[in-house]
């Protein structure tokens, strides 16, 4: 069978758990296990459910065709946030910064996965009755069934918000008219609203174990990701360029135009105020509250550094030093599974060196973001030296923040006369933090800034091995590498936070007290309600998240997506800013596009990346290239150009 994402025959989830072959090259009319003998028993749902859930664990961790496969990360490398960087090899990150491509299917293993995702979330809708459910277990099985609408919405959003216009599968027999790519705008944003309109109907008010940070959705989880998904809807495709003083409603609606029916799904149309009113119930649980201390939710807080601060041992670590204890990352209630993750990607310690097939990428059990956004330090074999990068560790150095904004963030505190700590929370300031870090050779896109939140971290400047502070940390079992700077990386990567719902909420209601509790956390002065303070907030609070990049998107509907519009201008004013390349920092360059501007190839594609050219060849005329990919756009403008 082809490897073909949208395949006639139906694909049982089961796959993943049985085997590390290709889920969508298996055809379940050869196994044993089928829809009528597999799920039995309450059991087997919950095997299912693990598999639809572990498609979350290849997008955090894996490692395909160079880059991490985040989607996140990749929209932080396509916004002004961050440049592609890396070393001269290293184009795939480059490409996306500067909104081309290195080849044709460049962004095929991403677009199979999450497909993999819907596919396994149908699949677990369609059978969960296969079981005879007590009156007993009834409780399970509709969080079972809410968590598997949940994922199909969120894999759908994933998928429409890189990809745009695409088949809209929801059933695991394909039929021709499932095979036809929709618009995103008129039936797949209804379908994933009305999804999370299920899972937050069907699901509880705690999770799939009834335990926090056990990785499953939740009610609050599904009026989170709701929200996002209609803010981006209302703001990218209907143009409501402020939400506050604007709405939009919209129809949930099937392809055929008619109400979408589908268990849980209580909505005919989702309003504004509707998503005020979810988004009202996660702040009035009293489940979820922000940390008291930002620095809290990143490993580099964690209590062993602290410790070696306070003994002002050689280059102890002195950011943290002003630290409660009580706050530090590896605390009760801070860090992983703490009191404001709403929902997140976790990691186990069973990753492995080798790449793997596309659903058993060995790597995916580890968050390899951090590898990825790691420092490249030192010539001459000098990566990850502690002497030079203390107490951060080696990396691939992709994707490192931008002059933007740290400049942007600079300004912004000299105007208002305060120091925000989320900027050193979340930038490493190489010059003034690490004042021995030297470049690679082959360095480039340099900013003099790199990404703390998501970083590896040290212990001992002067270690006798290459410890990474998790070796010390309760639970840890043993390094799943000989080379623990790859292996070690178990920090959540957070996909919805309190300080979201909070500020989301100010977006929609002009409402600033929301914001002003995150202000307060940060430490900067409260401020009355602006869309300009709003958008300020999300991009300082979210910084190196992959939020920036979406808000951009939304906040540009209303002036048409053209060169003039928020998202093309912010980027376009990367150009010009002075960076290093070729490792050489006495000899700074200015930053220019490879091959027009920013804000023409922002205007040409809105944002979206081309859909992989050997899955449009299989859909036979179906599924069509993107705008600013195709034969309209000339191919120089959007074909990857070495530059340095």
């Amino acid at each position: 069978m082809k490897k073909y994402i949208l395949s006639a025959a139906a694909v049982l989830s089961v796959t993943a758990f049985t085997s590390c072959n290709d889920m969508l090259d298996t055809d379940p009319r050869v196994t044993e296990l089928t829809a009528a003998t597999f799920p039995g028993k309450p059991g087997d749902v919950d095997a299912l459910n693990a598999a639809t859930y572990s498609i979350m664990s290849t997008l955090g961790g894996g490692d395909n065709s160079g880059i991490c496969n985040n989607p996140y990360y990749w929209w932080e490398m396509m916004s002004d946030n961050c440049y592609g960087s890396g070393g001269l090899q290293d184009n795939v990150n480059k490409s996306l910064h500067h909104f081309t491509t290195a080849s044709a299917n460049q962004y095929e293993a991403e677009f199979t996965i999450i497909y993999g995702g819907v596919s396994r979330a149908n699949n677990q809708i369609e059978t969960i009755d296969n079981v005879e459910w007590t009156d007993a277990q009834k409780p399970m099985r509709n969080q079972l069934l809410g968590e598997a609408f949940f994922m199909r919405g969120f894999y759908n959003l994933l998928l429409t918000q890189l990809f745009g216009d695409i088949p809209l599968i929801t059933s695991t027999v394909i039929t021709d008219e499932l095979q036809q790519q929709v618009s995103a705008e008129e039936v797949i944003y209804p379908q994933i609203i009305a999804d999370f309109v299920s899972g937050l109907n069907l699901m509880n008010e705690q999770s799939g174990y009834g335990l926090r940070g056990d990785g499953h959705a939740n009610k609050y989880a599904a009026e989170s990701m709701l929200a996002r998904a209609y803010m981006f809807w209302a703001g990218f495709y209907k143009g409501v360029g402020e939400l506050a003083t604007g709405d939009a409603t919209i129809a949930l609606n099937d392809r055929n135009g008619e109400a979408i029916a589908q268990e849980g799904c209580d909505k005919s149309s989702v309003s504004k105020s509707d998503v005020i009113n979810y988004l009202k119930e996660v702040v009035n649980s009293g489940r979820y509250r922000l940390l008291k201390d930002f620095r809290s939710l990143w490993q580099y807080s964690n209590s062993l550094l602290l410790a070696e601060a306070l003994d002002e041992k050689d280059h102890s670590y002195a950011f943290i030093k002003d630290m409660d204890p009580a706050d530090c990352f590896d605390r009760d209630g801070n860090g992983n599974g703490n009191f404001e993750e709403i929902f997140q990607i976790q990691f186990l310690n069973a990753s492995k060196w080798a790449i793997g097939g596309t659903y058993c990428n060995p790597r995916m059990y580890s968050n390899y973001l951090s590898c990825f956004w790691g420092l490249r330090n030192g010539a001459t074999n000098d990566n990850g030296k502690r002497d030079k990068t203390y107490p951060f560790n080696q990396g691939w150095g992709q994707g490192t923040p931008s002059c933007n904004i740290w400049d942007d963030w600079t300004d912004a505190e000299r105007t208002g006369g305060y120091t925000d700590i989320r900027k050193l929370g979340s930038l490493i300031d190489l010059e003034n933090e690490l004042e021995s870090y030297t470049y690679e050779k082959d360095d480039n896109e340099e900013s003099g800034y790199a990404c703390k939140k998501y970083a590896d971290v040290n212990l001992d400047a002067n270690p006798k091995d290459n410890d990474s502070w998790w070796k010390q940390a309760p639970g840890y079992t043993g390094s799943s590498l000989d080379n623990e700077q790859q292996g070690d990386h178990f920090e959540d990567f957070y996909l919805m936070r309190y300080a979201d719902v909070l500020l989301m909420l100010t977006e929609l209601t002009g409402d600033a007290s929301y914001m002003n509790e995150v202000q307060a956390r940060a430490g900067v002065p409260q401020t009355a309600y602006s869309l300009t303070n709003v958008q300020n907030e999300r991009r300082w609070e979210f910084a190196m998240e992959g939020i920036r990049f979406n808000d951009m998107r939304r906040w540009s509907g209303a002036e048409g997506h053209s060169e003039s519009c928020y998202a093309a201008k912010a980027l376009q004013a990367q150009k010009g800013k002075q960076i290093v390349c070729l490792g050489q920092k006495a000899n700074k360059r200015s930053l220019e596009h490879m091959t027009c501007s920013w804000s023409k190839r922002y205007a040409d594609t809105k944002g979206f990346l081309p859909k992989p050219e050997s899955q449009i060849t299989l859909m036979a005329g179906k599924m069509t290239q993107n705008p600013g990919w195709d034969t309209n756009t000339p191919a120089a403008e959007y074909t990857y150009k070495v530059i340095y």
